[in-house]
């Protein structure tokens, strides 16, 4: 398409992951293709741009993080258009489309683009665009890639009609108020004609950005054998298809080997979220037995030499490292074994297409290769579909081309569903499954994300335990299946549950090493809600299965200490849902008696999912049925005693049902219908007083 000079919009990206960030990359891209200019920049970067005077749509592309909140990147700027004295007009004259992205597993869906489309609405703005939300539960790509799709043409309608107001304004095609309606019908007539020529253009230009692989192609590859579609093999319709694949992106990164040795960053050097603390581990204890199905671990640290400050409830983040023999794999598959300890210097290609490119704030400038591979890109990442469009460059053989093909096309894409995304699909499978696959170190550093750091819930009080900071998982396992050929363990729990191996297993030492100190490096995540109540004449109730008990034990910790402190307080009761599937197996917490006989824990009700009853009742299975037998005491803390109720555990499997189960209860206890007891939760909600810390 021809246009005498490219149309400017403003592209905003908030990323807490870089999945966002990507995302606007990816719509920059394709921009130049269609005749536009993307001025892009991260919210956080408030000189680069501004809202007050901009003129040109504004494009915003804003992930969600925690428990519904705005990515860090984004705080700043939330903070700004949430200022109460802003007039209702303040946005008049900005036109914007927004692209939420979120997780239907967590309750706040997309609730960092809601607040920032509600406030932007709110102050006067209006969309050009409708807002699309994509869920990360079931693939970004469903509304992503459609809603990139539609945006060229809603961006050229936008331009169109901010043209025309112009033209209005500068009263050269002045009309008066007092006209008949025709010629506005012929001016809008003249508007749908040219958006219509603009679609055709759209479509042109749209398939100059796509490579289509033509059905003559498909018959130099010989068909698979299987009947069923597998990571490598596809049947029809897939197999026979014309494939709509997206376009190539461009190189951007260079990396150079050095001559010259030097020290590799220190990994504080990594985190942009603040302070981090190098604290040794000083206990670690397995909580579960060795028949357990789950192998649940608690650790202790020691902060008594650092400022690091916590309350029961909040979370924290640990540093951890790719698995060393995934590393020593990669490398190997790269041909690079003899050169993982030499010193890299990364940089941008000169000469490359990638507009506003910039090596990765996650990788050093400096470092040894094998630091990179290990500390700084997440090698278990599930590769996206541009990733996987930049591998079929790298793939010799024919029938494996084609298969990647297939796997980032659109005719394709309930494949890439099934056999990459929901089943975990990592590079390393990748590249064991499509062996002719030989990737660049470069296109690595240009396709894997940041390795991020792994969140924890605190499980002990500083009150309680001074100096000391200890916390519960579970050591998380994948194991081997058709597209996974080796079982793996959790890139974090792994590493943990390797390191602290000495001190859980000390007649296994034979290397003296239960004596050595083992460190991580950790950084604050405070939880702005999931605390206790400030008053402690309320009443609480706890519900924890499994590893979801973790936050609990500091809640009740501290509340022994407060009430040893001070005798004279009122103390509201205090109850706790706890579930495992063994009693003798699993059940993570046994010295919950003591709580009990001492009086910090007023109620304690326990069950266990895979108990054999003889029983004619057959007893509770799972935390849901423990409320629901304890309906009128759950509705009348909840409704009568304005007490709080707090979650912890697997979103999927638990919280969920235990939502029902109190809407269940309420609708039950007030003699109302579902739909008004929904809303009494949503109130709860509202008020912070129906709190949840869950993982999917």
């Amino acid at each position: 398409m021809c246009c005498d000079s490219k149309r400017r919009f403003l592209l905003l990206y908030a990323t807490q992951k870089g999945q966002a960030k990507a995302i606007a990359e990816e719509i920059q891209q394709q921009a130049g293709a269609h005749g536009f200019e993307a001025d892009m920049h991260c919210i956080s970067e408030m000189d680069k741009y501004n809202l007050e005077t901009e003129e040109d749509p504004v494009v915003i592309v804003i992930s969600t993080t925690g428990t519904g909140d705005p990515p860090d990147t984004a705080r700043k700027f939330v903070k700004k258009i949430q200022d109460k004295t802003l007039p209702p007009d303040h946005f008049a004259h900005l036109q914007y489309g927004l692209l939420g992205l979120g997780d239907s597993e967590y309750m706040f869906f997309c609730n960092g683009g809601r607040t920032v489309d509600q406030r932007l609405q709110e102050l006067g703005a209006q969309h050009f665009y409708d807002t699309g939300l994509a869920d990360d539960c079931v693939g970004l790509e469903l509304v992503v890639d459609p809603w990139i799709d539609g945006l060229w043409l809603a961006l050229k309608e936008a331009l169109l009609l901010q043209k025309e107001k112009e033209s209005m304004n500068n009263g050269v095609n002045a009309v008066s108020s007092s006209l008949s309606a025709a010629p506005h019908v012929e001016h809008e007539l003249n508007l749908s004609s040219e958006v219509q020529n603009l679609k055709l253009e759209d479509e042109g230009a749209r398939s100059s950005d796509v490579l289509s692989q033509k059905l003559d192609d498909i018959n130099h590859v010989a068909p698979a054998r299987d009947t069923e579609p597998s990571l490598v093999h596809s049947v029809p319709p897939v197999s026979q298809s014309a494939l709509n694949i997206p376009a190539l992106p461009p190189e951007y990164i260079e990396v150079q080997f050095q001559d010259t040795q030097n020290e590799n960053p220190h990994l504080s050097s990594l985190i942009s979220e603040g302070t981090t603390f190098e604290v040794p581990v000083t206990k670690a204890v397995q909580l579960t037995r060795e028949d357990a199905i789950k192998t649940a671990l608690l650790l202790e640290l020691d902060i008594a030499d650092t400022v690091f400050e916590y309350q029961p409830g909040d979370a924290f983040c640990v540093i951890c490292p790719n698995n060393v023999s995934e590393v020593e794999e990669l490398l190997h598959i790269l041909g690079l074994s003899e050169k993982g300890d030499d010193f890299v210097c990364v940089k941008v290609k000169q000469g490359t297409k990638k507009k506003g490119a910039s090596r990765p704030q996650h990788i050093p400038e400096r470092s040894t290769l094998k630091f990179i591979l290990t500390w700084c890109l997440e090698i278990r990442a599930i590769p996206k579909k541009a990733f996987l469009r930049a591998l079929v460059e790298c793939t010799s053989d024919a029938g494996e081309k084609r298969r990647l093909q297939e796997l980032c096309s659109r005719q394709g894409a309930s494949d890439y569903t099934c056999f990459i995304r929901d089943s975990n699909v990592c590079l390393l499978d990748l590249l064991h499954a499509f062996p002719s696959c030989k990737p660049s170190l470069s296109l690595l550093i240009e396709h894997l994300p940041k390795l991020q750091a792994r969140s924890y819930s605190v499980s002990s009080s500083n009150l309680y335990q001074p100096g000391r900071l200890r916390f519960v998982f579970n050591v998380v396992d994948f194991p081997a299946g058709p597209s996974r050929p080796v079982a793996r363990k959790g890139v974090c729990t792994g590493w943990l549950a390797e390191l602290v191996a000495p001190l859980l297993h000390p007649s296994l030492d034979t290397k003296g090493e239960s004596s050595s100190t083992k460190k991580i490096s950790i950084f604050p995540r405070p939880n702005n809600a999931f605390h206790l109540p400030a008053d402690p004449s309320i009443p609480f109730m706890m519900v924890g299965p499994g590893t979801g008990i973790s936050p609990f034990i500091g809640f009740l910790q501290h509340r022994q200490k407060l009430r040893e402190q001070h005798p004279d307080w009122e103390f509201g009761d205090t109850w706790l849902f706890f579930g495992c599937r063994h009693q003798d197996r699993d059940y993570l917490f046994k010295q919950l008696r003591c709580f009990l006989e001492n009086g910090t824990l007023t109620h304690l009700k326990v069950c266990f999912s895979r108990h054999t009853s003889t029983a004619e009742v057959a007893p509770p299975k799972y935390v849901q049925d423990l409320l629901r037998l304890n309906a009128k005491d759950v509705a009348r803390v909840l409704l009568k005693e304005r007490g709080s109720f707090y979650i912890c555990g697997d979103k999927k499997h638990m919280a969920d049902n235990v939502s029902d189960a109190v809407v269940d209860i309420l609708s039950m206890e007030m003699e109302a219908d579902k739909l008004e007891a929904m809303k009494v939760l949503a109130m709860l909600r509202e008020e912070k007083r129906y709190l949840q810390d869950v993982w999917s």
